[in-house]
């Protein structure tokens, strides 16, 4: 069939068929980019291409072999990309009006993240902030220790002051109040992490890989301050940096209106 057939047959309904469901696999494509699935991905691929194969060249052993496993891939798949599936989810529920009212709140809250920040790092004391963006983090709020409390810079530096009962584990943000403290975070599982960083660091990108939470971690050993978001860490920032870097994924990128830092 030539092309100019295939478009005369080609409606609007078809065009727009296409379009949605290319849209779909383009941001399921960007959920996985970077992460373990991708790997995991090809190997789901190379499985099926090699069952196609074995059909052609009549390998009947090992396409009954491949039938078999097949049958049990929708499965696997859901286990295999339980967080991926679970991220998509979350994106597709989020409302962006629902954080408009946020924005003052998370701008006002700034000056003492980034002032605790700073001085934590220049006293070499580890810390991990987690500020909420849109989806919820209620879940990691109950595991640890409620507040409740007014953000402020001096509740952050005794948080964290070493010694304490609320030292370890991560201080969660919510609009302009600290909801919880020494809460226990899920580690990234990405095998590709220097071993440099250890577990605060680990658990900052674990929580923004399956929620689009912004997390602030200073190195205890080091005392470079870091910022996670996406899954992706952003290090060695300083204040002016690090407040650029907040205004980006807590204003500017919910609140395009807002403008720039």
């Amino acid at each position: 069939m030539s092309l100019a057939r295939l478009l005369d047959l080609l409606t609007w309904r078809d065009a727009v068929d296409i379009l949605v469901v290319a849209i779909v696999i383009y941001n399921l494509l960007l959920l996985i980019r970077g992460t373990r699935a991708v790997q995991m991905l090809l190997g789901i691929v190379f499985v099926g291409i090699v069952y196609y194969m074995a059909r052609i060249v009549e390998l009947p052993t090992l396409q009954k072999m491949l039938e078999s496993l097949l049958i049990v891939l929708p499965f696997a798949i859901i286990v295999l990309f339980q967080q991926e599936i679970r991220r998509a989810l979350a994106t597709f529920g989020r409302n962006p009006l629902w954080g408009l009212t946020k924005q003052q709140k998370v701008v006002a809250s700034f000056g003492d993240i980034v002032l605790a920040a700073t001085t934590l790092s220049s006293r070499r004391v580890g810390a991990l902030i987690v500020i909420e963006r849109l989806q919820g983090l209620r879940t990691y709020v109950e595991n640890g220790i409620p507040l409740d409390a007014n953000l402020s810079y001096d509740l952050l530096i005794n948080v964290f002051t070493p010694d304490t009962p609320l030292h370890d584990g991560a201080v969660i943000v919510q609009d302009d109040r600290i909801a919880a403290a020494a809460c226990f975070l899920p580690l990234t599982p990405n095998p590709e992490l220097s071993k440099e960083l250890g577990t605060r660091h680990r658990a900052a990108l674990g929580i923004t890989e399956e929620t689009d939470a912004v997390a602030v971690v200073v190195s205890e050993e080091s005392g470079i301050i870091s910022v996670c978001f996406d899954g992706e860490m952003f290090r060695d920032l300083d204040g002016k940096s690090l407040r650029n870097t907040l205004y980006k994924y807590l204003v500017t990128d919910l609140y395009p209106q807002a403008g720039t830092a």
